[in-house]
């Protein structure tokens, strides 16, 4: 967490708030929140005066386009990240880490419990695949045209490893993260457990179609909240209340009425149906 249809949501709603809006400086409370550059002062200076041109995502990476000669901001969220569009003088939340301020007393807080989310100034010397190496390793985004069946195919015809193992690959596909990845492989009747080397074109084919059904859904929910994740505004999203099978452990099937399971692969909770799923 947060996963694709969560930084999708952030991405939309920076979009909505923070276009054209100028950085007019900044406060960094927590130093190693920052990967690049090394020095924090760099990092606020090489900020100050930029405008927000548009906000992109890459996989699980938000990246903030500058005015020209600014380079650009980037952002992830990691396990408890928040990017909140709030009033200067609102009470610092606990887990505050950075803050960059805005025109009309506005700021854009990252508030992060793990302290496991990162942010770079990339200049506009460089780009941010030179600077953030998960960007440079990313596999394609599931709404990208070459995310296709073909190219499943050929990526996971040698694996010998579970598939749902497999689909948390960031260098495979973008974006999918513990959430998506149960709720496709249930969408398309696939056992976690089974090898990539095992899986037919035919459900290679549902689960692409799966993929791409699943993160549009939530997307469409404003993500999901299990734990803390907040949409720009602090809103909780609202695909938890229509998941098929994540974090339903012990509950009937919404298809066959089968005890929903939960089991470990690679140190990650799997969740599925044994009926539909076997």
């Amino acid at each position: 967490m947060p996963e694709l249809p969560e930084v999708e949501t952030v991405k939309r709603g920076l979009n909505e708030l923070t276009q054209n809006q100028q950085i007019e400086g900044g406060d960094v409370l927590l130093a190693r929140t920052i990967a690049h550059p090394s020095s924090i002062n760099d990092f606020l200076a090489g900020l100050k005066g930029s405008k927000i041109i548009q906000w992109h995502r890459k996989g699980k990476y938000l990246l903030a386009e500058l005015s020209p000669g600014f380079g650009w901001l980037g952002v992830h969220l990691r396990m408890t990240g928040q990017l909140l569009w709030l009033q200067q003088d609102e009470p610092l939340q606990k887990h505050t880490r950075v803050r960059l301020f805005f025109g009309e007393n506005q700021e854009l807080r990252f508030v992060d419990q793990r302290t496991f989310g990162k942010m770079w100034w990339i200049p506009a010397n460089e780009t941010p695949e030179s600077i953030i190496s998960g960007v440079k390793k990313l596999g394609p985004d599931p709404f990208d045209p070459e995310f296709t069946v073909e190219y499943l195919v050929e990526k996971l015809k040698n694996r010998r490893r579970p598939i749902k193992t497999a689909l948390l690959d960031q260098e495979l596909i973008a974006g999918i993260g513990n959430i998506y990845a149960d709720e496709a492989l249930f969408l398309s009747k696939i056992s976690p457990t089974t090898l990539c080397t095992a899986l037919s074109k035919e459900q290679i084919s549902r689960l692409r179609d799966a993929i791409i059904q699943v993160l549009q859904t939530s997307i469409e929910a404003g993500g999901t909240t299990f734990s803390n994740f907040l949409n720009v505004q602090g809103i909780n999203g609202n695909y938890g209340g229509v998941a098929w099978v994540y974090n339903r452990n012990g509950e009937p099937c919404k298809i066959c009425g089968s005890v929903l399971g939960r089991i470990r692969l690679a140190g990650r909770s799997s969740h599925f149906c044994p009926q539909c799923q076997s």
